[in-house]
This record gives C-alpha cells, sequence and structure tokens, in this order.
C-alpha cells in the first residue's frame, strides 16, 4: 500500500509520520510518500524577486527543510519512502499528489491552528478529508500536547483582547 504523508515541519505533522511508522510496524505493508506543498508565490515576492527560477529554488528549498525530520524517521525506522515538494494550494495539491504517486491513503495531522482562525480561513485537513477520493486518517497529537496547544489558544486570544 502507498500512502501519502503531507509534512509541514509542525510538531503535528510529525505525529502522522510516527502514526504510520507505528502501523507499519504492526504488519501494515507500505512505501510511504513525504510530500510538502509550498504555497504559491505571493505579487510582493514576484515583484520583489523579478526571478521565477529564484521563488522556485527558495520554495523548494524551504520544502525539503520541512521534510527533514520526517525524512529521518522514516530512514531511522528503515522504511522505505519517496520525497516531494509542490507548489500550490495545499488542500488540491495535497489531493493531487495522492493521484500523482498511486496512493490509496493520507495520513495527515490535524490542523495547528486555533478555532477561530480556523473558522475564518478553513483547514487544509478538514478540506483533504471532504475531498479526497482516497480514505484519510487524520492524526491528532497526545492530550497532554493538545491540553498545553489550547490552553495557549486561549491566553492568546486573552492577550488579544
Amino acid at each position: 500500500m502507498k500512502i501519502l504523508l503531507p509534512v509541514d515541519g509542525s510538531e503535528l505533522s510529525l505525529w502522522a509520520v510516527r502514526h504510520a511508522i507505528a502501523l507499519a510496524r504492526s504488519g501494515l505493508q507500505a512505501h510511504f510518500v513525504l510530500a510538502n506543498v509550498q504555497e504559491p508565490p505571493t505579487l510582493y515576492e514576484v515583484v520583489t524577486a523579478h526571478d521565477a527560477e529564484v521563488l522556485e529554488g527558495m520554495a523548494a528549498s524551504a520544502g525539503r527543510h520541512a521534510l527533514e525530520a520526517a525524512e529521518t524517521l522514516l530512514r531511522e525506522a528503515g522504511l522505505p519512502y519517496d520525497l516531494d515538494v509542490v507548489s500550490g494550494a495545499p488542500a488540491q495539491a495535497i489531493i493531487d499528489l495522492t493521484e500523482t504517486h498511486g496512493c490509496q491513503a493520507i495520513v495527515m495531522g490535524a490542523r495547528g491552528i486555533g478555532t477561530l482562525r480556523a473558522g475564518l480561513f478553513g483547514s487544509v485537513s478538514r478540506a483533504v478529508l471532504d475531498h479526497s477520493p482516497v480514505p484519510v486518517t487524520i492524526v491528532k497529537p497526545p492530550e497532554a500536547d493538545t491540553a498545553t496547544d489550547t490552553a495557549g489558544d486561549a491566553s492568546d486570544e486573552a492577550a488579544g483582547s
């Protein structure tokens, strides 16, 4: 089975990688595709850079950097994987990567933003879940980390009021 692991470099996305490794250690025969999606350059970046190749190089470098920790986890586990860095709208790019690589499933982290921001901007994991042609597993962090994240959101909201 080929499984897409979208990674943004966050600890939340690494929990998804750890979950996928646990599945493989439990007997699932899998080949993984570690992927990072870089958002397209902003108008400001296009105007100031004047060179599309420079912007592409920066995005590729940032994508490779975001994949490093996840790649280390898979390499240390001795599991087969491919790497891909693409540019585009994250949810659609993840769905496209599934088709490009012939993946039968997606394992990804839960969103890492607070409730207020999620309501305003939406969630990549939610959009992938809603539109994916293959099964999607959303991995949430352990409860201890969730409580810390929630406390951080509450203090951030309190500081802003």
